[in-house]
Formats: C-alpha cells, structure tokens, sequence
C-alpha cells in the first residue's frame, strides 16, 4: 500500500509523519481515554487534521498510554502535536493520578517482561543502579519516536494494515469504555471474550483449526511465564464447568452468524467488528498473496517473506487479538484464561453445532 493514500477528491497528498506521546498516568486509564483522547482525535478528525490513530496501554518505565496520531497532511503537523499537548496537559491537571507506583513489588514480573522484550539483555537505558526498572514521574508526558514492529506485522505493506485496522480497534474500545461498565470484571472479560471470539472465528473460521489455534495461544503465554505462578491451569480448569454452558452457546452463536454471513443477528458492537474483522482478514489475504508481506523469524536471525494466506493469517490474528485486549486493559493472564476456555469449549464438543441463538 502506497504511503500516499490520504486525497482529497482525484489529488493524492502525502500524510504527515505518525507522533507519539507517551502519558504516564499510574491509574486506570478508561478516564485519560473518555475524558481527554476521545475529544481530542474527534476534534482532529473533525476539522481534518487527522489520518490515523490509535492507543495502547504499556509497563517500561512505569504504566503508560502510548498514543499515536497520523497528521492528514505535513502541514497539519504542528497543530496537531500543540492540541494533543494541550489536551494531555490539562487532563492531567484536571485529573491526575493520586497514587505513584513502586516498581520493587512487581520486580519479578517486571524482569519476566524484560526477558521477553529484550532478550538479548539489552536493558540498561531501563534500569536503576539497584537493578529496578526505572520510573518516569507520575502524571507527566513526553515526546517519543514513533518505532513500528515491522517483523511483527509483516513489513511495511503490514503495517500500514495494522495501522488501519487500530484505529478501529482503538475507536471501539473508547467507545465501549464510554457506554459500558468494563470497570466490572465480568462486563470486561465477557466483552474480551466475544470479541476474540468473532476475531478468530473470522480468521479461522474451521473448528479443527480454531481450536488447536486457541490451545497454542494460551500455551504461549504459559510457557513464557515458567515458574512464575502468573499463567496457571489447573485453576482455569476448575471454572471451566460454571462457565462452558453460557460460553459454548455464544461461541456457536457467533460461529453461525460468521458462517451464515448473518452478522445483523450479532450484538450491534459484535456485528460491526465482524464486518470489520472479514474487511480485515481479505486485505490480509491480499497482501499475502501479492508477496507484500515479509515478517521476522522466531529467532530473529532473517526475513520470511509469506505468500500462503494459511500461513499469513494465524502470525497476524495473535498480535491483532493481543493489542485489542491490551487496549481493553485486559491481563495477560486474563487473555489466557479466556483463550484456554474458548479453546477448551470448542475442543471437548461444548459447541452445539447448529440452531443456537444469540443472548441478549
């Protein structure tokens, strides 16, 4: 895909440089992102200034929102960076974070991450003579490079997908934010779920190859947290005779909407996201097969480039599923568990195969 892609009637016009603003803000963020970041990417879209946006939630360096904001034009982006400026500034006066974090209760969770983001042990910008992560003051905001993940998202033909598809992602979980109580942990992991469930069942739609897909996705979170108490299972399992009646009859409702193409009878937020997720998954598919997509290898050691949609769609749906549950604030461990019980549901036939119906 072409970076010249914002146009105003037949003229293409280049878009400004994607900028990114780091919030560090020690508290739930749902009122940073209701209250300040819904206003201000409304404001910016509304008077043109904006081609692109989306959030997500992250830990180095203490908890943070790393918004992204696309100016529509070069021209537009001083203005857009002073009212982002402006606008994070004033939230943070106006509401700030009562509470500072202390990084030494979660030093060991915080060194699993670690080992994860740089495996390579390349970690002393981060860290403090006492071997602690460093913090950055509570309630403050800085300026940061722009880094896309390339190797993750399948080069720049798949980022600029990626970029596309947050936006959306980031726009319904403001909205859901705003609408609903996902201060509630039964409204956030329900949600979580539904929407994983019309994501993969998009993208893998065979129950064969769902299934065993769900079973990898929590075992990648088990094994990367060996030892550590932080992924379990055998606690999973014992909610799973409470919870698999209500879940396996969503699930099949879901997957027969999916199949039939009768995304109306979903929830209004579900059926939106299926429509977006299928738009998703054929621009995936497309990009795979003109050969636009090259991703990293596990080892980091060279580029694959990967031309088969089979093969394109599981390596993009976990980084795509990942960040809307990072976005909902929903847990590693909770994506887990939900993971484990999707796949669990599907695996041991909890799934009737037809007739079911949608829950209000």
């Amino acid at each position: 895909m072409s970076e010249l892609t914002h146009s105003t009637g037949a003229q293409a016009r280049p878009r400004g440089d994607w900028q990114a603003l780091h919030i560090f803000y020690a508290a739930n963020p749902q009122p940073l992102l209701v209250q300040c970041v819904r206003p201000l990417i409304a404001g910016l879209t509304a008077d043109g200034l904006l081609a692109g946006h989306f959030f997500i939630n992250y830990w180095l360096e203490g908890p943070h929102v790393r918004l992204r904001l696309r100016p529509a034009t070069p021209e537009a982006g001083p203005e857009v960076r002073r009212r982002a400026e402006e606008a994070v500034a004033a939230f943070l006066r106006a509401r700030p974070a009562l509470y500072e974090v202390d990084s030494g209760f979660l030093n060991e969770f915080y060194n699993t991450l670690f080992d994860m983001e740089f495996p390579d042990g390349d970690r002393g910008a981060f860290m403090g003579p006492d071997g602690r992560m460093n913090l950055r003051p509570n309630n403050s905001y800085s300026r940061e490079p722009y880094e896309p993940e390339y190797g993750k998202y399948g080069g720049p033909a798949g980022v600029e997908l990626a970029e596309w598809h947050f936006a959306r992602s980031s726009d319904l979980v403001i909205d859901a934010l705003h609408r609903m109580n996902l201060h509630l942990r039964t409204v956030l992991l329900g949600t979580s779920a539904q929407l994983m469930m019309v994501m993969a069942g998009v993208f893998l739609p065979e129950r064969e190859e769902l299934t065993g897909y769900l079973d990898r996705y929590y075992d990648f979170w088990h094994q990367a947290f060996p030892g550590t108490g932080f992924i379990g299972s055998e606690e999973y399992d014992r909610t799973y005779a409470q919870t698999a009646p209500g879940l396996g009859r969503r699930f099949a409702a879901v997957r027969e909407a999916l199949a039939s193409g009768e995304t109306g009878r979903l929830p209004a937020f579900l059926a939106g996201w299926a429509e977006h997720c299928r738009e998703l998954r054929e621009r995936a598919e497309a990009l795979a097969v003109a050969g636009d997509l090259v991703f990293r290898s596990w080892d980091g050691t060279r580029d694959e480039r990967v031309t088969d949609p089979a093969q394109a769609l599981p390596l993009l749906l976990s980084p795509y599923m990942h960040m809307t549950n990072n976005r909902l604030h929903v847990t590693i461990r909770d994506e887990a568990y939900l993971a484990h019980l999707l796949g669990r549901v599907l695996r041991e036939g909890g799934v009737p195969a037809e007739g079911a119906a949608v829950a209000p």
